[in-house]
């Protein structure tokens, strides 16, 4: 894509969303369009430096659009209701649906090219497999109301007769990354692990609750953001066929192995404590996902992906650590 080209990004004032305008800032883009609730001081230091044609409140963007009618060249929507452990189903379907929907129609209907944020969540306890085949997506079960709402878009969106000229939906998996600074109890464990251990020098990790499981050994595929990153602009320059695709390293690792990297990431020896699951989130907590990359790779998608180690020590060493953004 030529970088005059206007793109909007939602959830820009986010974690996933503010590494990817800096992204493109990157590669030479310039005329963006940010949306999002600019409502929190704190995320103000994720778009610090960044540059951009216009920020839009999420909810006035299709006012917005109506009365601009600004040339759009490609919408990323990642802008969601993330927290797993937000159980009013409400907020998650006006958020996560509802509003998808809109983004899904608008660029239907002017013919935009779309890359939206799906989620790993809609996999569930995994007993479907973690596949990204369009033939299970009905028969998935979701843990929580967040993994329902984005399965309940994918569920729509695949039903849909007319949809824009290319669409990919992106089942991220465990995302860490920098500027994730403002998402308290949802940031990763890594975020979380460095704090502990400049507080106390010792990190705390959930016990399990699941036979088959030792303390710290639940196993997710952890994805580093500049991974994500490099696939959506990927996608935006290429245009595969049109589908859902799994991103995630496609290969599971444990707690703590990502613990031990943290620590190593500050040249620490580790020290890790195991404490008791909150009762709120135990019968609805992930013990092993594991994304099958497949369709990507076989779509063309073939960088090398960041491995655990590697992607932690970047993240602690050249952000946590020197206190930086993306």
């Amino acid at each position: 894509m030529n970088t005059n080209s206007t793109i909007i990004v939602t959830g820009a004032y986010g974690f996933i969303g503010s590494c990817l305008v800096s992204y493109l800032n990157q590669q030479g883009f310039e005329n963006l369009i940010l949306v999002d609730a600019f409502d929190d001081d704190e995320k103000e230091l994720n778009l610090l430096h960044k540059k951009y044609l216009v920020r839009v409140e999420r909810d006035n963007l299709f006012d917005w659009l109506t009365k601009e009618k600004p040339a759009i060249d490609f919408v990323f929507h990642l802008g969601a209701r993330t927290d797993t452990t937000e159980f009013d189903y409400s907020i998650h379907q006006k958020l996560n649906v509802e509003y998808s929907q809109h983004i899904w129609n608008w660029c239907t209907i002017n013919q935009v090219p779309l890359v939206y944020a799906s989620s790993a969540a809609t996999y569930g306890e995994g007993e479907l497999g973690y596949d990204d085949n369009h033939e299970v997506v009905e028969q998935l079960h979701p843990l929580n109301p967040y993994g329902v709402s984005k399965n309940e878009f994918d569920k729509w969106m695949l039903h849909q007769e007319l949809h824009p000229p290319f669409w990919a939906g992106l089942k991220f998996f465990n995302v860490y990354g920098p500027n994730e600074y403002h998402k308290a109890r949802m940031a990763s464990v890594i975020f979380h692990s460095f704090n502990q251990i400049k507080q106390n020098g010792k990190v705390k990790l959930f016990r399990s609750h699941k036979d088959g499981f030792e303390n710290g050994e639940q196993l997710r595929d952890f994805v580093y953001v500049k991974d994500v990153l490099a696939v959506c602009y990927w996608l935006m320059n290429n245009k595969p066929a049109s589908a859902l695709y799994n991103l995630g390293t496609g290969n599971a690792r444990s707690f703590n192995d990502l613990v031990k990297s943290t620590f190593a990431g500050l040249d620490l020896a580790p020290s890790i404590e195991y404490i008791d699951m909150p009762e709120d989130i135990r019968d609805k907590y992930q013990y092993f996902t594991e994304a099958r990359m497949e369709k990507l790779i076989t779509a063309g998608y073939t960088a090398p992906f960041y491995s655990l180690e590697e992607g932690v020590i970047d993240y602690v060493s050249n952000y946590l650590n020197k206190n930086i953004f993306y």
